[in-house]
């Protein structure tokens, strides 16, 4: 690897950790907010779940637009991530969990679709052979950068308005590093969204066990992701302080998805050599047996519950880049870029709903029972995933 190509992919990875930060700022500092201000369980899902429908707008509209392509993608990168961070930042002067918060929480996740997806396509510009290895670094740094505003909580304490503050300076800051970074020598314009991938999405079986089994990860991830510090916190305070149980539970929520990034850059090495459908299958039966798990030592022993916890983070992410890498493997060259947008868009439409139910189910039904249903997720993604194994499909 060159010095330019090191150099370039480590800005572009800094800039998105800094932005995807963002991300889960008002799901890190929800139980300070309820301290301050009673918001109802629907509108506490809402800050959250109005991000993801906000991403899947975005990602639409860049990819129908071309944005990506017409201009500089540093610049789109650059340029998104400093008004996402003004986004973020107006909860600190609107009525916390109000319509305005909700509002900017849903722009700061469609600005978001101009920090991940094209800091992806700067990435794959700098190679072929190792873009498997290329997009899990980025899906790495999604990762570490949605698990820091859980740190910046937890090292903030029940202050939550200097937690928001820090991260959205973080994020304006460090979105602006991609600026300094080069395009690579296979960086090449992409075709914009065409329905003509409607028709082939459900026609390939290839493309379409790719996109179910997406949908079975997508249904357990940013769910997980979003509340896992609100069900720790709600099985450590069983057996220890209430206060000591919210600070545990933030610390918990960002070592749990910190350490996925790091999973996700071997899980990126190790698809090209074993095979991607192989390392999903291996990631989803982790993941959701870490789920079940969970859910049954839920209220339990905090030690065991937490190890249990960082299990099911760690194995919950590092499959996310290879599903895509299977439907550009099987698309026409002139139809991957719509065909994974539209993975993206769906999966992520998906998301709003797991994000907006779980805490309401919770709420009713219990934590243990809601954690157990994330894993019908991964258990459907793995029949999905089965046909797509090397030795399935002949390869």
């Amino acid at each position: 690897m060159t010095s330019s190509k090191r150099s370039s992919i480590a800005l572009v990875i800094v800039a998105e950790m800094a932005a995807m930060s963002l991300w889960f700022t008002s799901a890190a500092v929800l139980p300070d907010m309820v301290r301050e201000v009673a918001i109802t369980p629907a509108r506490q899902a809402l800050l959250s779940s109005a991000v993801q429908a906000g991403f899947v707008a975005g990602a639409l509209a860049v990819a129908t637009s071309g944005i990506a392509d017409r201009y500089d993608p540093r610049r789109v990168v650059a340029a998104s991530a400093l008004l996402a961070a003004f986004a973020n930042a107006v909860l600190l002067i609107t009525p916390i969990g109000g319509d305005a918060a909700i509002a900017a929480r849903f722009a700061t996740g469609a600005l978001l679709a101009g920090v991940y997806p094209v800091g992806m396509k700067i990435a794959v510009g700098w190679g072929t052979r190792d873009r498997g290895l290329l997009v899990s670094l980025i899906v790495g740094a999604l990762t570490l950068g949605s698990s820091l505003p859980y740190l910046a909580a937890f090292l903030g304490g029940v202050a939550w308005r200097p937690t928001v503050l820090a991260i959205s300076v973080l994020a304006g800051v460090g979105g602006l590093l991609v600026l300094c970074a080069g395009l690579g020598p296979h960086h090449a314009v992409s075709p914009r969204f065409t329905p003509t991938a409607v028709r082939l999405a459900w026609q390939d079986s290839r493309i379409r066990n790719a996109y179910l089994g997406y949908f079975g990860h997508m249904w357990e991830l940013y769910a997980m992701w979003a509340w896992i510090g609100a069900a720790a916190a709600a099985s450590f305070a069983v057996t220890i302080d209430t206060d000591a149980a919210q600070s545990l539970g933030k610390l918990t929520a960002f070592l749990a998805i910190a350490l996925g990034a790091i999973a996700c850059v071997f899980a990126g090495a190790a698809a090209d050599r074993v095979g991607k459908a192989e390392v999903t299958i291996a990631a989803m039966a982790l993941s959701g047996i870490a789920a079940v798990l969970t859910a049954l030592t839920f209220g339990g022993p905090v030690w065991l519950t937490f190890i249990l916890i960082m299990i099911w983070g760690i194995t919950v992410i590092p499959d996310s880049a290879q599903f895509s890498a299977l439907v550009a493997d099987a698309a026409p060259p002139e139809l991957a870029g719509s065909l994974m947008t539209l993975q993206t868009a769906i999966g992520f439409a998906l998301t709003i709903v797991t994000v907006q139910v779980t805490p309401i189910l919770a709420a009713s039904f219990g934590w243990p029972l809601v954690l157990a249903g994330l894993a019908i997720g991964p258990a459907l993604g793995i029949l999905a995933m089965l046909p797509l194994r090397r030795r399935g499909s002949g390869a």
